[in-house]
């Protein structure tokens, strides 16, 4: 019979061993979840099933909304990709800083590096942090020209990314090469690679001289460079050996998503999955040529709810979905005819790519801005559908508070913590957000004000009906979503009151609840 002693040590060892149990056990139940970011190119409000989508089936968009929270009025804050993707990572409206514009793809970087960033908010909070795919926030500091044969930094690792798998700009626009962290993938020193957004290269082919070469013919536009037999903006010479074949982006992409998950997976990630698709040229691989009737676009919106999918799968075999914060959204709203021949307009049917909405791509009404936004969190999230309005700039503010970080009044200044909307906790986001296209317009509540402006209504090369005109417009978003009743005549106190509220938030960054 064991003595007393040995009864103590083994009652003593017994409840340490359960002590420390427990503390794992709470450690591993407190571990912030991982977080994945899904942004889509173009994506339009109507592009996907689990948003009304009938020409084209996206079960695993579907999926995740299935077992996620599906927002009705969430937006990217501009109708054009730089834009929102400088508000997202930055919390603050583009249009205050000049040079958010649409990027060359020689820009500078425009994220100042001294600035607080969301990836830097969750890298202070414990958080590995990688970006794959889509860039368009320019490279270097302008001060020389970018020597691409080199280091190409600052960039993504500079404001706040541990590992960065990019394009420098999209798809259609010159370098035609992947950036990994600081280096272009597959240099090679004796062809060195020269990028010029002013001139051609002597010698060198064009999308005008070779047109008749050409696999994928431009409609507008994308006449420069000739790279895997397709049209682009701007001038490259060499790299043979580096340039992507556009068949294969979605992936590789996908692969580095993956390993990066794969690499991070012992403690919490964030991964900005930032997908071309199903920006141009539409190109899918021919894996997926053919799964639709609308041609190209239809074919690439397969191919982008191909790459949501496999991200889901790699999460269920590691164990990871339970604690895991996926959110997908789109970059602004749907174009058609972006700048080649592939068929969009003629064979998209009875589609709506931005669903009730009006206009798309480059316009304040709400198709160019209004985007998919759906949240899954299994371990926190219940499935449903949200008509809180949201603006993808407010994770800063949010994923700081889900962290548990304090932000200086400088940070963010225009996110707002909306953490019990994204959470299905309330049904209330923000009271208000803005619209960007060149001009700006204000929606509060279901109000939607469109700030009168030059320019022609619709414009000429992607027929998208801008909301430019020398008038005020005023919607009632509840009876009217598709924009077509203008009240500003009939309403004239309330058009002068969001006019007013439009001004004062467009003068100065209004401060965080």
């Amino acid at each position: 019979m064991p003595t007393f002693t040995t009864r103590f040590a083994l009652l003593c060892g017994a409840l340490i061993f359960a002590t420390g149990f427990c503390v794992a056990c709470a450690a591993a139940a407190a571990r912030q979840p991982n977080i994945i970011y899904i942004y889509g190119d173009d994506v339009g409000y109507g592009d996907v099933s689990c948003y009304g989508a009938k020409a084209v089936s996206t079960p695993n968009v579907d999926r995740l909304a299935r077992a996620g929270l599906r927002f009705t009025g969430a937006y990217a804050t501009s109708a054009t990709c730089t834009p929102s993707r400088f508000s997202l990572l930055t919390g603050e409206y583009a249009f205050r800083q000049k040079g958010t514009g649409v990027l060359p793809g020689d820009a500078p970087l425009i994220i100042s590096t001294e600035r607080m960033t969301l990836p830097k908010v969750l890298r202070a909070a414990g958080y590995r942090t990688g970006v794959v795919g889509k860039w368009h926030l320019g490279l270097g500091t302008g001060a020389t020209e970018l020597d691409w044969n080199a280091d190409i930094k600052p960039g993504p690792r500079e404001v706040g990314f541990d590992y960065s798998f990019i394009m420098a700009a999209t798809g259609d626009r010159v370098p035609c090469v992947y950036v990994e962290n600081h280096k272009i993938v597959g240099t090679n020193p004796k062809d060195p690679i020269k990028i010029s957004y002013e001139h051609a290269f002597p010698g060198q082919p064009t999308g005008v001289t070779e047109r008749d070469t050409l696999r994928m013919d431009w409609s507008h536009g994308h006449n420069n460079s000739i790279v895997n037999g397709v049209g682009r903006i701007g001038f490259m010479l060499g790299g043979l050996q580096a340039r992507w074949v556009d068949e294969d982006m979605a992936d590789v992409f996908c692969q580095h998503g993956l390993d990066f998950i794969r690499r991070e997976k012992d403690h919490p990630f964030f991964l900005y999955y930032a997908t071309h698709d199903i920006h141009v040229p539409r190109m899918p691989n021919k894996r997926f040529v053919g799964k639709t009737t609308m041609g190209p676009r239809g074919d690439a919106i397969v191919e982008f709810d191909f790459q949501v999918g496999a991200l889901l799968d790699e999460l269920d075999r590691l164990g990871l979905t339970e604690n895991t914060l996926v959110i997908l959204s789109s970059d602004n709203g749907p174009v058609i005819d972006d700048g080649y021949k592939d068929r969009a307009v003629e064979l998209l049917g009875n589609h709506q790519p931005a669903g009730p909405f009006r206009g798309g791509k480059y316009s304040r009404f709400e198709g160019g801005t209004r985007v998919p936004f759906i949240v899954r969190w299994p371990a926190r999230v219940k499935p449903g559908v949200s008509d809180a309005i949201v603006s993808q700039m407010d994770l800063f503010a949010s994923f700081a508070a889900l962290t548990g970080q304090k932000l200086a009044p400088a940070d963010g200044p225009d996110s707002v913590n909306v953490l019990p909307a994204l959470l299905g906790e309330s049904p209330v986001g923000r009271d208000h957000v803005v619209e960007y296209a060149n001009k700006l317009a204000i929606r509060v509540g279901d109000w939607k004000y469109i700030e009168p402006s030059p320019g022609p209504a619709v414009q000429v090369n992607t027929n998208t009906q801008t909301a430019n005109s020398p008038q005020p417009q005023l919607y009632n978003l509840a009876l009217d979503p598709g924009e077509k009743n203008n009240l500003a005549i009939a309403e004239p106190a309330r058009t002068a009151a969001l006019a007013a509220r439009l001004a004062a938030v467009a003068k100065a960054s209004v401060p965080r609840p």
